[in-house]
C-alpha cells in the first residue's frame, strides 16, 4: 500500500502576519482599551478616531489618498514604460511595499543594509540598495542571502575603487555567491555622492571589471541633489547620465550581461520623474535592452508643503496627481494669552526640517468641524507645537469665540521621509474618520 504524503504546510505570509501583532503600550496614541487585542482584531471593529478611544496626537493616513497616489504613479510610469523600484526609506512598511509591488513595482529601493534586511524578512526579491555599501559584515550579509537564493536581486552603488576593492575583499569570503551586481553612480559638483566625471566613472568601471565578485550592470544617480535644481539644469545632468552608459556600453563595460540582460539606467526621485521620463525615453540604443528604473519615494503619502509645490504633477496636469494622506490630530491644551494656542505635538510627532506642520481644520468636542483660517505653527518643541490665533479664528481671537482648549486641530505635514519614522503603526481611515486597517513600520 502506497503511503499518502505528508501535507506540506503553505508558507506563513509575513505581510499578512502583522495582522496579528498585538497592540500594546509600544504603539503611540492607540486606544488604552485595545491593549491585548491584535491589529487585525482592532481595524476590524471600525473605530472611529475620534469616538473610538484614540489618543492625541495621533497620525492617520487617508486610505483614498493613498491608493490614488500609488496607482497615479504606477500607471505614470507604465505609460512611460519606465520600471519602479520605490525607495522604501520613505515609508519603511511592507504592507506599503507589497502594495507598490502588486501595482507592477519591479522591486523596492533602500538607502543602507538594515532597509534591505526588513525587504527580505517581507519577501521583497528585487532590492536595489542606492548606496555604496563598504561594510563587510553587511557585504557578506548580501552575498549569503545571494548564495541561498538565486532568484533574490541586489543592486549597489559604486563610486570609488576603493569602495570596488572593499566590496571585493568581503565579498570574496563568501563561497558559492554569484557576483553583486553594481551601478557606477553619477553625481554633480557641489552636489552628495557618485563619481564627478567621465574619467573617474571609467576607472570604478575598471576596477569591477577587475573585480570576480563583482559585476557592472548600468550607471544611476539621483537629480534631486543637482545644486540649484532647475528642468534646465535637471534636463543636463541626466543627459550626463544617459552619456555615460552609452560610453561605458560602448567600452565594453557591460559584455558581462547576457543578450537578454538589460541594463540598468536609474535616477528618479518625486521632484523630476516627469524630466526623468522624457530623456531617459531619449536614450540612444544599446548593445543590450534598456531597464529605465525610477526610484521615486515621498509620493506614496505626498504631502501639504515641500513636495507639494515640487510635484512635477503641477507641470503636467493630464498626466495625474497626487493628495496628501497625512493628518496629524492634535489637542489644544493650553491658551495662555488671546494670540496663542498650544497643541500637544511637537518634534517627536511630526515632520519640520522641509517646513512647519499647518493647520487645516479643527473639530470641536460636539464634533463639528471647520477650516483652520487665522492659525499658523510657528514653532515646535519636543511635545508642543505654539500656534499663533489670528483675527480670523474668532471675532476677538479669543478662546470662546476661536480656538478652545480642547478642541482637536488637524495638521497637514511636509516630507513624508520624516514623518513615518516617528510613528510604527499608522491608523488607515475612510473620509469620516472610520479607521479601516493600519500600517506598520519598521525603523
Amino acid at each position: 500500500m502506497t503511503a499518502e504524503p505528508t501535507p506540506v504546510s503553505p508558507v506563513p505570509d509575513p505581510v499578512a502576519a502583522l495582522a496579528g501583532e498585538r497592540v500594546d503600550h509600544r504603539f503611540k496614541s492607540l486606544p488604552p482599551d485595545a491593549a491585548g487585542l491584535t491589529v487585525g482584531e482592532l481595524a476590524a471593529q471600525r473605530r472611529s478616531v475620534f469616538t473610538g478611544g484614540f489618543t492625541t496626537p495621533l497620525l492617520t493616513l487617508s486610505a483614498d489618498a493613498l491608493e490614488h497616489n500609488l496607482r497615479h504613479l504606477a500607471e505614470f510610469c507604465a505609460r512611460h514604460g519606465l520600471a519602479f523600484a520605490p525607495h522604501g526609506k520613505t515609508s519603511m512598511s511592507p504592507r506599503l511595499f507589497r502594495r507598490q509591488l502588486d501595482l507592477g513595482a519591479w522591486g523596492v529601493t533602500v538607502a543602507v543594509p538594515w532597509q534591505a534586511r526588513v525587504c527580505r524578512a517581507f519577501g521583497v526579491r528585487r532590492i536595489f540598495l542606492a548606496n555604496e555599501v563598504v561594510d563587510a559584515a553587511a557585504l557578506r550579509w548580501l552575498a549569503g542571502e545571494r548564495a541561498a537564493d538565486p532568484g533574490v536581486r541586489f543592486v549597489c552603488y559604486v563610486d570609488s575603487v576603493r569602495g570596488v576593492e572593499l566590496m571585493g575583499t568581503a565579498l570574496g569570503g563568501v563561497p558559492g555567491a554569484p557576483p553583486l551586481d553594481v551601478v557606477v553612480e553619477l553625481g554633480v559638483p557641489g552636489g552628495r555622492t557618485g563619481v564627478r566625471t567621465a574619467g573617474q566613472a571609467a576607472r570604478v568601471a575598471e576596477a569591477v571589471a577587475a573585480s570576480p565578485a563583482l559585476r557592472l550592470v548600468g550607471v544611476a544617480g539621483y537629480e534631486g541633489e543637482v545644486p540649484d535644481a532647475d528642468a534646465g539644469r535637471v534636463r543636463a545632468w541626466l543627459r550626463s547620465l544617459t552619456a555615460l552608459a552609452a560610453h561605458l556600453d560602448a567600452a565594453g563595460r557591460f559584455a558581462s550581461l547576457g543578450a537578454d540582460e538589460e541594463i540598468v539606467v536609474s535616477a528618479g526621485g518625486s521632484a523630476w520623474f516627469d524630466v526623468v521620463a522624457e530623456e531617459f525615453a531619449a536614450l540612444p540604443e544599446l548593445s543590450r535592452p534598456v531597464l529605465r528604473l525610477l526610484r521615486s519615494g515621498a509620493y506614496v503619502s505626498h504631502d501639504d508643503g515641500h513636495y507639494r509645490r515640487l510635484t512635477p504633477f503641477n507641470r503636467v496636469p493630464g498626466e495625474g496627481s497626487l493628495r496628501p494622506a497625512f493628518r496629524l490630530w492634535a489637542q489644544v491644551v493650553s491658551r495662555p494669552e488671546p494670540h496663542l494656542a498650544f497643541l500637544n505635538a511637537g518634534k517627536r510627532d511630526a515632520s519640520y526640517d522641509l517646513g512647519l506642520p499647518q493647520p487645516v481644520a479643527v473639530r470641536t468636542p460636539d464634533g463639528t468641524e471647520r477650516g483652520a483660517a487665522g492659525l499658523e505653527v510657528v514653532k515646535l518643541s519636543d511635545q508642543h507645537a505654539f500656534v499663533t490665533v489670528g483675527p480670523e479664528a474668532g471675532p476677538d481671537g479669543g478662546p470662546a469665540s476661536g480656538l478652545e482648549v480642547g478642541d482637536w486641530v488637524a495638521l497637514g505635514l511636509s516630507h513624508p521621509c520624516t514623518v513615518f519614522d516617528r510613528w510604527q503603526l499608522i491608523p488607515v481611515t475612510g473620509a469620516d474618520g472610520t479607521v479601516t486597517d493600519f500600517v506598520r513600520t519598521f525603523f
